[in-house]
C-alpha cells in the first residue's frame, strides 16, 4: 500500500482516506505541508530536487514539505518534513493556509516558516543540491532558475500575506516582530 493521506474538502474538511497517488489521479482535494527555512542573518534556503524523483525531478524549490498523514496536523507534518528532509529539529510557526490548484493535483497548502540555527543534513533522495541565498539572491534565482510552479505561487501567497511586510522593491519578504 502506498502513503495513505486524507482525502478533504473545499473547506478542508475530512471526506476519508485514500492512498496519495490516488488523491494525485483523481485530483482529490488533500493536505501538503511546507516550511520556509531561514537564518538569523535573514537568508533562504533552496534547493534544488534530484532528478530521479517522480515530482518535480531537477527543479529549484524555496520550500520544503510534503504531504500531511493521516490524522496528523499541517504543523506536526511540517516539523516531521524538516526532520527528515534536512535533519532538523525544529518548530515551524504556522503562517497561511490556502487551496492551491496545484501543478500534478489541487491540495490545501499550509505554509510555516521557521529559523534555523543548526547545520543541516539534507537527505539526499529528497535534495540534489543546496544553498542559503540573500533575499536578492533569491529573486535572481527565480528569474534564471526552473522552480517548481507551486512554490512560486505559494510565493505569491506568501507575499500578500498581511504579516509579511515587503520593505523594498528587490527583497524578499520578512516577518513583521
Amino acid at each position: 500500500m502506498g502513503e495513505l493521506v486524507e482525502r478533504v474538502d473545499e473547506q478542508d474538511r475530512v471526506l476519508g482516506v485514500v492512498e496519495r497517488s490516488e488523491a494525485i489521479r483523481n485530483r482529490w482535494l488533500h493536505r501538503i505541508a511546507t516550511t520556509v527555512c531561514r537564518r538569523e542573518d535573514g537568508r533562504i534556503l533552496v534547493h534544488r530536487r534530484p532528478d530521479t524523483v517522480s515530482r518535480f525531478p531537477g527543479r529549484y524549490n524555496w520550500l520544503i514539505g510534503g504531504a500531511v498523514d493521516v490524522g496528523e496536523s499541517y504543523e506536526s507534518a511540517a516539523a516531521r518534513e524538516l526532520a527528515e528532509e534536512l535533519g532538523v529539529g525544529a518548530l515551524p510557526r504556522f503562517v497561511l493556509k490556502y487551496l492551491c490548484g496545484g501543478a500534478i493535483s489541487p491540495y490545501w497548502l499550509g505554509l510555516h516558516e521557521v529559523l534555523i540555527t543548526e547545520e543541516i543534513v539534507v537527505d539526499p533522495s529528497e535534495i540534489a543540491w543546496h544553498a542559503w541565498l540573500t533575499p536578492q539572491e533569491f529573486l535572481d534565482a527565480i528569474e534564471r532558475w526552473s522552480f517548481v510552479a507551486d512554490g512560486l505561487e505559494a510565493l505569491g501567497h506568501y507575499r500578500r500575506h498581511p504579516g509579511v511586510a515587503v520593505p523594498e522593491a528587490g527583497s524578499l519578504p520578512v516577518r513583521r516582530p
